[in-house]
């Protein structure tokens, strides 16, 4: 008999952003299932996250956005509800701080460090020396623009030096994104939601110009009024599916992308003593790995190609010379950086907007709703995220119209109001945005 389940809300997708919103819709008292196509919370694209936290971003409103966030990762026993004794097992956030070096390609950071003191977020200048006396093995020649390996001039430094950069102290990285993922899966289980895994969506039904409830591969359905697609990757075509994506001005589609992971130099104990390290000036971004690894991402400068993968459940997993392009761009300023023969690292999908900026949203059918294009650089946000969803679900399913009159959204942990209307599907393309992972 085919099994028919009703609930208040349905979370499609139970990565690290899925379960946030699924665990913030429960808190509500909506009656909520989550359903993910693999085996548990965080086992996608989740799992492949650089998972850094940090608070600078080329636009005011997703600075306060991550702040906010900072925050519940600071106090992660808090927000997961906790009081004594904690859970045995839970993530850990390495707040390492993040520095920032001054290029021209960020314009000396003078946007951000603006974005960040009209917030009264922590920074810090630091010339040459202070880079060279934290980063004692640091190379700081110019060798912009990034360039690829097979570049005749890959490795020759241009002109002048790198002069200064930004230390963000409220910064530093998760070293373990599925297990805060399955974190977030235990608190929205103790306040009643319900997770449904190695469950795909097939159909997605409406009526009257309303969603309805899905139907999933083995047969079952769920109703529901209330549908979330948190879908990563497969968002795009979630969305398609439900006949949501026809009046996106911004839509979504999945990047592949590859991260390496490489020794640190010899004597240097970077897993303990490393931070994050963002340098446009070779396009590339590293914190510290398990091991006293380095992990090297790309900051998509121009030369790093954009593989799309129109189907995202079939892309391939193999290193490409992409990873070891990064390692070898991180080399040029780590002296002694082990570079492997055999890549190691993660390869996986990114969900991405045109402007790398995500969306929050309702959609054109009514109790539709888009958590999407938040791969890359919005895995920090995912506490935040889950509470903005809840509070524009309420917004919307009690008469609010969100696309004429945005739900203003006041953030928890800092005096700033959201406007939500930055993140909708039906924004043009912000002009501000950094055009990359950076966001």
């Amino acid at each position: 008999m085919t099994e028919r389940l009703t609930a208040d809300a349905l979370v499609i997708g139970a990565g690290v952003i899925g379960a946030a919103v699924a665990y913030e819709l429960a808190k509500t008292g909506r009656r909520t299932i989550c359903v993910d196509r693999l085996p548990a919370a965080g086992y996608g694209s989740t799992s492949s996250s650089c998972a850094i936290i940090r608070v600078h971003y080329s636009t005011v409103p997703g600075t306060a956005f991550a702040y906010d966030g900072f925050f519940d990762w600071l106090n992660w026993t808090d927000y997961l509800g906790l009081v004594s004794p904690p859970e045995k097992s839970l993530a850990h956030f390495h707040q390492t701080g993040c520095l920032v070096m001054k290029t021209e390609g960020n314009g000396q950071m003078e946007k951000v460090v603006a974005n960040v003191a009209a917030l009264s977020i922590p920074f810090e200048h630091w010339d040459r020396a202070q880079i060279l006396e934290r980063l004692p093995n640091y190379d700081l020649r110019c060798f912009a623009p990034a360039k690829r390996m097979d570049d005749p001039e890959f490795g020759e430094p241009t002109v002048g030096e790198i002069e200064g950069a930004v230390f963000f102290p409220t910064a530093g990285y998760v070293s373990d994104p599925q297990l805060a993922s399955h974190n977030i899966k235990t608190a929205a289980e103790r306040v009643g939601c319900q997770f449904l895994f190695n469950q795909e969506v097939v159909r997605i039904d409406s009526a009257g110009g309303r969603v309805r409830g899905v139907a999933l591969g083995d047969g079952s359905t769920i109703h529901a009024p209330v549908v979330v697609n948190v879908g990563g990757p497969h968002s795009s075509g979630l969305n398609r599916l439900a006949g949501a994506d026809v009046d996106m001005r911004i839509t979504t589609r999945a990047l592949r992308q590859e991260v390496a992971h490489v020794p640190a130099p010899k004597g240097l104990d970077f897993e303990t003593l490393g931070f994050v390290v963002s340098d446009s000036d070779i396009g590339v971004y590293c914190r510290p790995e398990k091991g006293n690894f380095v992990l090297a991402g790309s900051e998509d400068p121009p030369c790093d190609p954009h593989q799309w993968i129109d189907d995202p459940s079939n892309f391939s997993r193999d290193f490409s010379d992409q990873a070891k392009t990064q390692a070898l761009r991180l080399a040029q300023r780590m002296g002694g950086l082990m570079i492997p023969s055999r890549m190691g690292g993660v390869v996986d999908l990114y969900d991405v907007t045109e402007d790398w900026l995500p969306i929050y949203d309702c959609s054109a059918l009514d109790g539709f709703y888009m958590a999407c294009g938040t791969s890359g650089n919005q895995f920090k946000n995912a506490p935040a995220a889950g509470r903005l969803m809840a509070g524009l679900i309420e917004y919307c399913e009690s008469g609010g119209d969100h696309d004429r009159n945005p739900f203003q959204f006041p953030l928890r942990h800092i005096d700033y109001v959201l406007n939500t209307g930055e993140m909708s599907r039906l924004r043009e393309i912000n002009p501000d945005s950094s055009f990359s992972v950076l966001g």
